[in-house]
């Protein structure tokens, strides 16, 4: 089964939140309101390196993707 690289998610208990979920490598969830970030990841520290220069590209990529899903709901 293929998996969206991208999902949209939200939770009851957090009614004001919104959040992208990235499937692919390095997995996180972003909280659209405040571009917060949690990881699923354990990192090394060349892994952090790496990181720190994929991440800004991956949270316009997810933020796209959250852009493109709400205009479609419209």
């Amino acid at each position: 089964m293929e998996v969206p690289k991208f999902l949209i998610a939200d939770s009851s208990t957090l009614q004001d939140e919104i959040f992208v979920l990235h499937t692919d490598y390095p997995r996180f969830l972003l909280n659209v309101s405040n571009d917060e970030i949690s990881w699923f990841e354990e990192f090394s520290k060349e892994d952090e390196d790496e990181l720190g220069k994929v991440t800004e590209e991956l949270i316009e990529q997810a933020l796209t993707f959250f852009d493109s899903e709400i205009e479609s709901l419209e």
